[in-house]
């Protein structure tokens, strides 16, 4: 990655490490972000008696690992494996995912600027970087909150293509809920009512398809959950007062997440 952060990582920050020499009771890394060497003790490898510290790590291995103490004075980097948690191993490994991906973004920026991708990366990242933590988080905030990449202070020859790449790269986040609608009705022009009572609440944000058997889904997107939690209730009450005011049966299963 092209990400390199200045100075020392803070005691209990993740941080990706490249495992550089393993020895009977201690193993080196490569602290990538930092540019900077590391040791993790053997106690701080698994929890648990250990026989053989090959067996959780190799060279060349890249690892996540919780920085526990930092001596500036003598460079030292204390770190540990065992207490990363599998959660916290995906959050970060999904992080690392989204920077790369933002830096990809950089090297087609190098691209249509005839530019060698490190020089443009260093001018948009010396912006961008002291606002935000990592790039991928100012792109969202471009497209999920229309924030200028000018007002960082990249000026437009950067600002104005990179712009136009990240909005075509990156989709503004969404959460959908979902559910089924179950409609029984007698009313001797029931297909109508049930129709222009489903019609109604169709929407760019709300879909609903008929299933067979008296059966719809209904689907809500949004941009917060709670959000979407609100528009699909407003749409099933008026769709139950709908199907209720002409004597017919209503019911809603939720579809719940795997």
């Amino acid at each position: 990655m092209l990400l390199k952060k200045q100075g020392y990582p803070e005691e209990g920050e993740l941080v990706f490490c490249t495992v550089t020499n393993v020895q009977y009771n201690s193993v080196f890394v490569r602290i990538e972000s930092y540019e900077k060497s590391g040791l993790i003790h053997i106690s701080e490898i698994s929890p648990g008696r250990i026989r053989n510290i090959r067996d959780y790590v190799k060279e060349g291995k890249m690892i996540v690992c919780k920085v526990i103490k930092i001596d500036e004075g003598k460079g030292h980097i204390d770190l540990s494996l065992r207490r990363v948690t599998e959660m916290q191993k995906k959050q970060k490994t999904e992080e690392r995912k989204q920077e790369q991906k933002a830096e990809k973004i950089i090297e087609s920026l190098a691209q249509i600027l005839k530019e060698d991708t490190k020089q443009t990366y260093d001018k948009v990242a010396s912006k961008l970087l002291p606002k935000y933590e990592f790039l991928q988080y100012a792109f969202e905030d471009l497209v999920e909150n229309n924030q200028k990449l000018q007002e960082t202070g990249l000026e437009d020859k950067y600002a104005k293509p990179l712009e136009e790449i990240v909005k075509e790269k990156i989709k503004p986040k969404k959460v959908e809920i979902s559910g089924t609608i179950t409609i029984q009705t007698y009313a001797e022009n029931g297909i109508h009512i049930v129709k222009e009572a489903l019609s109604k609440q169709v929407t760019e944000t709300i879909k609903i398809k008929y299933l067979g058997a008296g059966k719809h889904s209904i689907t809500v997107e949004a941009k917060e959950y709670k959000t979407a939690e609100k528009k699909l209730k407003e749409a099933l009450d008026e769709i139950r007062s709908e199907i209720e005011k002409h004597k017919g049966l209503f019911h809603f299963k939720k579809h719940e997440k795997d």
